[in-house]
């Protein structure tokens, strides 16, 4: 009998992020929410999208769930936060 040893660490992978610029102001932004599914998080990303509104002047705020917190947000949500929001908020809720 042969018996075999897997070793599951792997050496981390670096990778270089280009993050866009800050707006200076949130004024007449349309903002996307992503739920991440985990208990309160919808209550928690309502509460930011409506504060957003009345306290930045943030012209919009539309919210999405994924399916799963483990997973990221589908292509899908991806696209529409794209074509429909200027910047996004991911929330966790627990």
């Amino acid at each position: 009998m042969t018996v075999q040893i897997y070793d599951p660490t792997i050496e981390a992978k670096s990778r270089r992020i280009d993050f866009v610029p800050r707006p200076k102001s949130l004024a007449g932004l349309r903002v996307g929410l992503v739920d991440n599914s985990k208990f309160n998080s919808d209550q928690v990303l309502e509460r930011v999208g409506k504060l957003l509104e009345r306290d930045y002047g943030v012209a919009s705020h539309v919210m999405r769930r994924k399916v799963t917190a483990g997973i990221p947000a589908s292509p899908a949500i991806i696209a529409e936060f794209k074509a429909n929001c200027d910047i996004v908020v991911a929330g966790v809720g627990d």
